[in-house]
C-alpha cells in the first residue's frame, strides 16, 4: 500500500508539471528530479512563507546567501572531513551496495552513529540480515564512505586544489559570524537564516525526493546566551509546531516528535528533537531541532586562529550557544503534497483529484475560465487586469468543457475558478467557484479584487 500511495503521488506530480525526472530523454540520472512550472511556483511560495514567518516577522533575524564551495578548512573545523561518512557494505553475491545502519533499521534494530564498523557487522550477523536484492547473507567488510562531493579549483586536479560542495548550509553562517555582528550591529539573541542547495553523495538515495544527492535546505542558526539556551530551544520547538499546524494546516496525527537519546545524537548536541512525518514509506525525519552548544564557533576558533565572539557593553567576550532549526525544503514540499493531495468521491459515479493547499501556497490562487470561445477576448482582458495588479497568482484556461477545467484546476490546487459567461456580458458579473467546497457565488466584476483580497486576508489570519 505504501508503494502504491507513493507511485500515485509521483505520477500525479509528473502528469501535472510539478516534478520531472532529470534528463529523462537520456534515461535520467539516479533519483534526480527537476521542478516543473507548477513545482517552481509551489516551492517558491513555500520558501517565501517560511522566510516571512522565521525571518521577516522575528526581531534580530537576518539572512545570508553563501557560496556552495567554501575553503576546505571550513570542513576540517566542522568535522565533516573526518567524520561525515556512512557505513558502506556490499553483497558479494549480487554486488549491490547498501548502508549497513539502514539495513539494521529496516529490521527494527537501532544503530548508533558511534558504533564501529566491527560492531555494525556483528549486529548484522547476529540478526541474520540478508541482502534485500538477492536474499543472501554474504557481505563484504564495512568501510566508511565520506558523503561530501569532491571537486577541484584551477586546472590541476591534485590534493592542493581539492575543494568540496557544501554538505549543509550552516557552516558559512559561523565563518561569517563576526562580519554579521559588525554590519548589523545586532544584540544577543539573534538569528541568521539561509535557504540554499546542499550536496551529499548518498549511497542509497531513494523514496522519491525524500533523499536525494542535491537538495535545498532552510536553516536557522539562533545565537543566544548560554543561560537562556534551553528555554530558547523550547521556544523554537513551539514556533516550528505553530508553522506546521497553524499555518500549513498539517494533521497532528501524522507526526511524531522524537527526543533523540544521548547515545544517538551528535556528541556536541545538548538536545535534539527529530520532527518526523508519516511519509508513504514510513515515519521519517522532516525537520530537525538541535542544540549545538558552542561547538561550531569554538571549532572554527581553534582551526582558524581567529576570535569569534559577541562583545558585551562592559567588554565581556561571550561565545554564544546555538539553537538550529533545519528543514529540507524538498522534504517539506513532499510532505505537503502527501498531506494535501486526495482523490475525493464527488457522487456515486464521479470523483476528482484535489490538492487542498493553503491559499498562500497555491501555485495559482485563481483561474479565469471563459464559458464559451466567443467570450475569450473579454475574459482574457479581465484575466490580464488581475494579472497586472500583481496581487494574485492567476492562470487563464480556455480549452475543454467547463467541468473538465474545474477538475484540472482542483487537481493543481487553484483556490478559485472565475467563470466569465454570457451573463457577464449583460449584467457585468462573474461566477466564482471555491476549490474545497465547490460552492459558487455570483459577484460584480468590479468586486473581484476586493473579494479575493478579503478571502486572502481571512486565510492568512
Amino acid at each position: 500500500m505504501a508503494n502504491e500511495k507513493q507511485d500515485k503521488i509521483v505520477n500525479f506530480l509528473k502528469n501535472y508539471g510539478f516534478l520531472f525526472p532529470d534528463s529523462e530523454i537520456y534515461g535520467g540520472l539516479s533519483n534526480t528530479w527537476d521542478y516543473g512550472p507548477l513545482g517552481v511556483l509551489l516551492k517558491n511560495n513555500l520558501k517565501n512563507l517560511w522566510w516571512k514567518e522565521f525571518v521577516t516577522k522575528l526581531p534580530n533575524s537576518y539572512g545570508l546567501d553563501s557560496t556552495i564551495i567554501n575553503n576546505p578548512k571550513t570542513y576540517v573545523a566542522s568535522g565533516h572531513l573526518a567524520n561525515f561518512s556512512d557505513p558502506l557494505i556490499d553483497c558479494k553475491e549480487c554486488k549491490h551496495r547498501f548502508r549497513a545502519d539502514k539495513l539494521l533499521e529496516e529490521k527494527g534494530i537501532s544503530a548508533s552513529e558511534t558504533f564501529s564498523n566491527e560492531q555494525l557487522l556483528n549486529l548484522m550477523k547476529e540478526n541474520n540480515v540478508v541482502c534485500p536484492n538477492c536474499g543472501k547473507s554474504n557481505w563484504t567488510d564495512i568501510r566508511k564512505f565520506n558523503l561530501m562531493f569532491k571537486t577541484f579549483i584551477g586546472v590541476t586536479e591534485d590534493a592542493l586544489n581539492t575543494v568540496y560542495l557544501r554538505p549543509e548550509t550552516c557552516q558559512p553562517i559561523f565563518t561569517n559570524f563576526m562580519n554579521i555582528i559588525r554590519t548589523t550591529r545586532t544584540k544577543l539573541p539573534f538569528s541568521v537564516c539561509q535557504i540554499g542547495k546542499s550536496f551529499r553523495n548518498e549511497i542509497t538515495p531513494g523514496n522519491f525526493i525524500f533523499r536525494t544527492r542535491e537538495f535545498e535546505q532552510m536553516e536557522i542558526e539562533f545565537f543566544t546566551y548560554p543561560k537562556d539556551s534551553m528555554n530558547d530551544f523550547e521556544v523554537w520547538f513551539t514556533k516550528i509546531k505553530s508553522f506546521l499546524f497553524d499555518i500549513l494546516k498539517f494533521n497532528k496525527q501524522n507526526f511524531n516528535f522524537l527526543n533523540v537519546p544521548d547515545e544517538e545524537r551528535a556528541f556536541y548536541s545538548k538536545k535534539t528533537i527529530d520532527i518526523q512525518y508519516l511519509f508513504p514509506h514510513g515515519m521519517s525525519e522532516l525537520w530537525g531541532l538541535a542544540h549545538r552548544g558552542q561547538h561550531d564557533l569554538t571549532s572554527h576558533i581553534k582551526t582558524s586562529g581567529k576570535e569569534l565572539y559577541y562583545l558585551e557593553p562592559d567588554g565581556t567576550k561571550i561565545i554564544p550557544e546555538v539553537i538550529e532549526p533545519s528543514v529540507g525544503l524538498d522534504r517539506l514540499f513532499y510532505a505537503l503534497i502527501c498531506e494535501k493531495y486526495e482523490i475525493e468521491k464527488v457522487d456515486f459515479n464521479d470523483e476528482r483529484e484535489v490538492l487542498r493547499l493553503p491559499f498562500s501556497l497555491s501555485p495559482y490562487q485563481c483561474a479565469f475560465l471563459p464559458l464559451s470561445s466567443k467570450l475569450n477576448e473579454k475574459a482574457f482582458e479581465l484575466y490580464k487586469r488581475i494579472l497586472d495588479s500583481g496581487l494574485f497568482s492567476c492562470i487563464y484556461d480556455q480549452s475543454g468543457s467547463i467541468g473538465k477545467r474545474y477538475r484540472r484546476q482542483d487537481a493543481i490546487g487553484t483556490f478559485y475558478c472565475i467563470t466569465y459567461d454570457f451573463e457577464s456580458e449583460e449584467k457585468n458579473t462573474v461566477t466564482i467557484r471555491e476549490r474545497d467546497s465547490m460552492k459558487q457565488v455570483i459577484i460584480f466584476i468590479d468586486e473581484i479584487e476586493s473579494f479575493l483580497t478579503k478571502k486572502r486576508n481571512s486565510y492568512l489570519n
